[in-house]
């Protein structure tokens, strides 16, 4: 029986774990992944939207017609557009002009005001993030959603995330591994998982470019390179990262990124995104580890790749990074 709600705020969550039929055939391990692009707003970042929102609601920081303005790589803008369209707010949106044009294009059909920032280190005030801060001060009635420090992020996977894949494991979750951007997934779910069974490890899957790395495995954040991939990887510990229990983690480099890719669209007739990609291509990898183990490991599905379309499954566009998909059973 499918669910019936009724408004779209009652439609975030409760997404199907599904089984990655090539991967777990390829490995003799349980591989899954949490479909987070059925959510109404299409991504995992609707969770936040959702926490963050109801938070603020409950405490007075967000009043009736308020402003929502967030500084984000898109998908959590979307989530926060997607939500508040129904509930009644504006949003403004900061947002670096590299991300790809489906996002600009979702975030202006839902409403939202997009300013597109330039490429400036986080220390900049120019950052896409601090001039989020700045115009929530500067907008009457504004309220700064603040993702990667504000831990209603982390809380609202914690409370459903969490939960939801205890639950649809049925107990037997061995390895859970996925990439962090604000840290607010990863944060919620290996508490709450680790909260209830002793052992079960959590790997972080960590594109190139990124200090997390690094920041597990010596404490000091270092990145180098960069990525083409959007909305993870992060060269600063967030209040909500800073939460993590996490065991160890990997690099995924934007060719493993791509050849995952390509492998789950003619395979599983499935069309992820570049976040996606990195945490099948994690899983895959600790699966070929734990090979014949029949391990149960689960990971997320970020987006779809539509959101992608002009870039990820774009020849001229993989050519001018450089990128050549290959098959993984290659590899």
């Amino acid at each position: 029986m499918m669910n019936k709600v009724e408004s779209v705020w009652e439609a975030v969550g409760n997404t199907t774990l599904l089984r990655i039929q090539s991967l777990s055939e390829l490995t003799g391990c349980r591989i899954y992944g949490k479909a987070e692009f059925l959510n109404p707003g299409g991504s995992i970042k609707d969770r936040a939207a959702k926490g963050i929102i109801r938070e603020a609601e409950e405490s007075g920081a967000l009043q009736p017609g308020g402003t929502i303005v967030e500084g984000t790589a898109g998908n959590t803008g979307i989530g926060l557009a997607t939500l508040a369209a129904e509930r009644g707010y504006k949003v403004i949106i900061s947002m670096p002009q590299s991300q790809s044009k489906e996002k600009f294009q979702t975030l202006e059909a839902l409403g939202a005001e997009v300013r597109k920032i330039g490429s400036y280190s986080f220390d900049d005030e120019l950052h896409y993030y601090h001039q989020g801060r700045l115009i929530a001060e500067e907008t009457e009635n504004g309220f700064w959603a603040n993702q990667f420090e504000n831990l209603a992020n982390y809380r609202v996977h914690y409370e459903t995330t969490g939960t939801e894949i205890w639950e649809q494991t049925d107990h037997e979750i061995d390895i859970l591994t996925l990439a962090a951007g604000t840290g607010g997934t990863i944060a919620g779910v290996s508490n709450y998982l680790k909260d209830q069974k002793e052992g079960m490890k959590v790997v972080l899957a960590d594109p190139q470019g990124s200090g997390l790395l690094d920041y597990i495995r010596t404490g000091e954040v270092q990145g180098e390179g960069s990525s083409v991939t959007e909305g993870i990887g992060i060269t600063r510990v967030t209040s909500n990262f800073a939460q993590a229990r996490i065991d160890d983690g990997m690099r995924v480099t934007d060719q493993n990124m791509i050849d995952m890719a390509y492998h789950i669209a003619k395979n599983d007739g499935l069309l992820i995104g570049t976040s996606s990609a990195v945490n099948l291509y994690a899983a895959y990898q600790l699966g070929k580890k734990n090979r014949h183990s029949d391990k149960t490991i689960v990971t997320f599905i970020c987006d779809h790749g539509s959101r992608y379309q002009s870039r990820l499954f774009n020849p001229g566009w993989l050519k001018e990074q450089d990128l050549t998909p290959n098959p993984l059973d290659n590899q």
